[in-house]
């Protein structure tokens, strides 16, 4: 019985001793699979700014392209802010002026027939049993009532049209006293007005005839230059301008807009198409080789989009190589980089 029970302990000695060793043989494999699966980190820090290094083969297994973008002339386009008016006060004015043109119609009419009148009694007032002085003093009445109301309707008349001037300014003022078709295309909505103004401190020698906004998702519709504006923006406090745009541009009053104004000047800007932008915290990126295995992060300006969504940029150096397919990975990278470094 004692060797029985000898014998049963040496065995649970083996058993346990196996189970350790087989459990720090497991672990060990197991460390040794994690540091095998280990990405190199590819991704640093150079005079503050990050890079990327891949060598080729890695390039062409992750289908990394890069192009070269050579800078082109390209007409300098101011940015400006825009907001769409309501022209419910210029639709007020106009129907004021069209009644008060009426009334001073009106009022000629009946001077055209009360005029007369009073001097044919005039005339008769001699003759015996004609016209008696009762009849005449009314027709006096008629004619001085009829002077005195086209005077007030000529005056009414006056002082809507320096009103519109002054609001407007004299382009629409006048478009508005003529009733011309550019009043009735704002009245009806199949044009709308828009106020665009230029930052602080910036200035055009003379306004342009055409300029354009972006309506959204990088979309742009041109407007026509109206006239300056009669006010500045208060939240701006810059030049400002009347444009118009088309009903088919999408804008609707009270809408902020971003306006592109021609400056006269031409600029050299590489066309940066829409597959090499990659976005981070809210700003526009791309990857420029910096050498055979390296690669730059840089911002771009997207002030002036293109159609096709890609970007004409101008701080970009000439000729520089872009990464035009798989940017979004090299950015990846970096936030694994970021990941392994802090693990």
């Amino acid at each position: 019985m004692r060797l029985l029970i000898v014998a049963t302990m040496i065995a649970l000695g083996v058993l346990i001793g196996w189970g350790f060793l087989t459990g720090r043989q497991e672990a060990a494999s197991e460390a040794e699979r994690e540091r095998t699966i280990k990405v190199p980190i590819r991704a640093s820090t150079e005079n503050g700014e990050p890079v990327i290094r891949l060598d080729e083969d890695t390039l062409r297994r992750s289908g990394i392209e890069t192009a070269t973008l050579p800078a082109a002339p390209h007409d300098e386009e101011l940015r400006a802010y825009g907001v769409v008016l309501d022209v419910a006060r210029l639709t007020e004015l106009s129907n004021s002026y069209a009644t008060a043109k009426a009334q001073v119609q009106t009022a000629q009419a009946k001077l055209a027939s009360s005029k007369p009148a009073f001097e044919r009694a005039q005339k008769l007032i001699s003759e015996p049993q004609a016209v008696s002085q009762a009849q005449l003093q009314a027709a006096q009445a008629a004619y001085g009532t009829d002077q005195a109301s086209l005077a007030a309707a000529e005056s009414q008349l006056r002082t809507l049209a320096a009103t519109a001037y002054q609001e407007w300014g004299p382009v629409l003022g006048r478009s508005l006293v003529e009733g011309s078709p550019d009043i009735t295309r704002l009245i009806e909505r199949q044009d709308f007005l828009l106020q665009v103004s230029l930052p602080p401190g910036v200035t055009l020698a003379k306004p342009p005839a055409a300029a354009s906004i972006e309506t959204g998702k990088g979309s742009r519709a041109a407007i026509t230059f109206v006239s300056p504006a009669t006010r500045i923006d208060p939240k701006i406090q810059g030049v400002s301008f009347f444009f118009t745009a088309p009903a088919e541009s999408g804008v609707l009053p009270g809408m902020n807009v971003l306006g592109f104004l021609p400056s006269g000047r031409s600029i050299d800007v590489a066309a940066v198409p829409a597959s090499a932008v990659v976005w981070w915290q809210g700003r526009a990126w791309v990857y420029r080789r910096t050498a055979q295995d390296t690669f730059a992060r840089t911002e771009i300006a997207t002030d002036r989009p293109m159609p096709d969504g890609g970007y004409l940029v101008k701080n970009l150096p000439d000729h520089a190589e872009i990464v035009t397919r798989g940017a979004q990975l090299l950015l990846s990278e970096e936030f694994r980089a970021q990941i392994q470094v802090e693990d």
